[in-house]
Formats: C-alpha cells, structure tokens, sequence
C-alpha cells in the first residue's frame, strides 16, 4: 500500500512539476537584455549622477553582471575615450550593477559596456519559446520553414549596450563615435537636437558593416520630468508610468533595417528611448554550437521644445479666450463704466 502511494505521489509529482520547471526556466533563460539606465539623462556639469546596468527587461533587473564578463566600459566625452575601472562599479541587490560618477564640462556624452560571449544549452520547446518571447523571429520562421523545432540548441551570445546622455546645455558630436562593438547602434543625428513628435535615424552596425534586413523594436517609458503636453493634433498627453506595465520585450515600434542599416524611429512623446536587437545566426563549423547571437541596445532621453507651438501653457480658458484678452475686457469695462457714472453725477 505504501508503495503504491509513493508510485502516485511520484506520478502526480512528475506531472505537475514539468510545467513548473519549464516557466521557470523560461523565466530565467529568457527576457535578458541588457540595458543602461538612468533616472534622466539630463544632467548638469559637475553633477554626481548614477549609471545601472539593467539585465532583463527595461524596468526590471534579473542579474548582475560580474567584472570579469565585461571586455569594455567606457564613457565618451570632449573627443577622448575614458575607460571605466571595474573597481568603480557596485552591486545593488544582487540583480543591479551601478556606477556612480561625477560629470564633466557641458557636452553629449557616451556610455558603453561590451561583454564576453557566454553559451547557454536549452531543449528544443524551451528555446522557440525564447525566440518568439524575445522578438528573434526570423530565426523561429528559419526552424519552422526547415522542420527544426524539435532541435535542441547551444547558443553562444554576448551583449553590447550603449547610452547617450546631455550635460548642459552644449551639444558636442561625441553621440556620432562609433564605440567598434561587435554589434552596435548608432544614430545619424544628435538625439538631444530631437523632440518629441520628431523623428530619429539610427544605423545599426555588425563587425563594422550596416547590417541589412535586421528586426529592431523601439519603446519608451516617461522620464521622472515628464509632464501633460499637447503634440500637433491638440490632444492632451498625461504620462502614467502605471500605463507602461503592459509593455513586453516586443512591445512598441517593430522596424526593420533597409539596405544600409538604417531604421527611422518615431520620438512620438517626452521620454526615455530605449532600441533593442538580436542578431542571431546558424552555427554550422562548430561541433560545440548550434547558434550565435549578438545584442545590441541604446538608450537616450526625449523632451518637448520649450517655446514651440505644441507646448501647452495654462494660458487659454475653456471658451478659448487668452487671459490677456479678458484683462483688456475688463480695463475697457471700467473705463466706460468710470465715464458713465461720472456724467450721471
């Protein structure tokens, strides 16, 4: 009898855990980008400012990433390159890698971090999951087209991220430095001579070369500053960041590079940009591998121009009247009402 209850036991045990270990594995081994994050990236010189490493989604971090993984962190600024002492970066929580530093002269500053490939060996079901989860759709068309879903995978992947900041009100053409990641985004233009309603060209590079035909998804959160403001169509904006909690690695602007690796992003409200890929590749000369990837993601921050026409002041009421035409009302009104009662009396 005791038998027969562990034979159960075991059997319900089995049934019920798979599912189990699978989302969890899914949890773990997928849904981590790798992102540079800041509370604004509208900083004043000489400001103590703090620099995260994100690694998992935008608004959420999984992991740490451990000194000896990094093969590059460096700040661009005034034209020259600064390495990043590894000792400088600190450890929040177990799941957050900072950096607190203090900003120079006024300008557009970089940053950068590139890390070392890593294998990851998933079964078959656990690896289109993260495929379709993550946004690498081509591939997950590739195994579907060529009967290879049931494939189980090693995937050798490494991550390069990117974050352009202002300091000050001076624009220096740091943004345009191309940092030689294996991967890498780079904008046409400085993201800080953008707003929000305008549009961002920005190149992606593989090993030096535009990289073609490449999907790239494009999603923002209001910045800490964010506030109402009307766009050209009239409509009021209120930034809820509990608005945002419905996002997913694939939520957003879904683009495709062209020919010369080239997207065209839509700055469509005040707020931090963040731009994501994962160029992913069959590994066919390796007997230990049977994918490569390469991650990419940039982020930089989005405001209104002060002064332009889309800028809504508190300075029409609900019938549309400006305050100064209601001010020339009323002096006119005294006016004649003075003259009145002085020819009465």
């Amino acid at each position: 009898m005791k038998l027969n209850i562990r034979r159960i036991a075991k059997k319900i045990n089995d049934t019920f855990s798979k599912p189990v270990y699978f989302l969890l594995a899914i949890m773990l081994l997928c849904s981590h980008d790798l992102y540079m994050k800041m509370d604004t990236y509208f900083l004043e010189p000489d400001q103590e400012a703090t620099l995260s490493l994100y690694n998992g989604t935008f608004e959420t971090s999984e992991n740490i990433i451990t000194r000896d993984r990094m093969l590059d962190a460096s700040f661009i600024a005034q034209g020259k390159r600064v390495v990043i002492n590894p000792d400088q970066w600190q450890d929040q929580d177990s799941t957050i890698t900072q950096l607190t530093f203090k900003t120079g002269e006024p300008g557009t500053y970089v940053a950068g971090v590139s890390t070392k490939a890593k294998n990851i060996e998933l079964p078959a079901k656990e690896f289109n999951s993260y495929l379709e989860h993550d946004g690498v759709l081509d591939m997950l068309e590739y195994r579907k087209n060529n009967n290879l879903m049931d494939l189980d995978a090693v995937e050798s992947y490494q991550k390069h991220v990117k974050a352009i900041y202002q300091v000050g009100d001076v624009k220096t053409n740091d943004w345009s430095t191309v940092l030689g990641y294996p991967i890498e985004f780079v904008p046409q233009s400085n993201p800080y001579e953008k707003f929000s309603g305008d549009k961002l060209e920005v190149q992606l590079v593989l090993d030096g070369k535009p990289l073609p035909n490449q999907l790239v998804y494009a999603d923002y959160i209001p910045s800490s500053n964010a506030h109402t403001h009307k766009h050209g169509g009239g409509q009021d904006h209120t930034h809820d960041p509990e608005a945002q909690e419905g996002h997913t690695h694939t939520s957003g602007q879904q683009l495709r590079t062209n020919d010369q690796g080239m997207v065209m992003v839509d700055l469509t409200e005040d707020g931090i940009y963040y731009l994501r890929t994962i160029h992913m590749v069959n590994v066919t000369d390796n007997s230990e591998l049977t994918h490569q990837s390469k991650w990419a993601t940039l982020t930089f921050e989005v405001s209104h121009k002060h002064g332009s026409s889309t800028h809504t002041h508190e300075e029409e009421h609900e019938g549309g009247i400006p305050i100064w035409g209601f001010l020339l009302g009323s002096l006119i009104l005294i006016v004649v009402l003075f003259f009145v009662f002085r020819k009465k009396n």
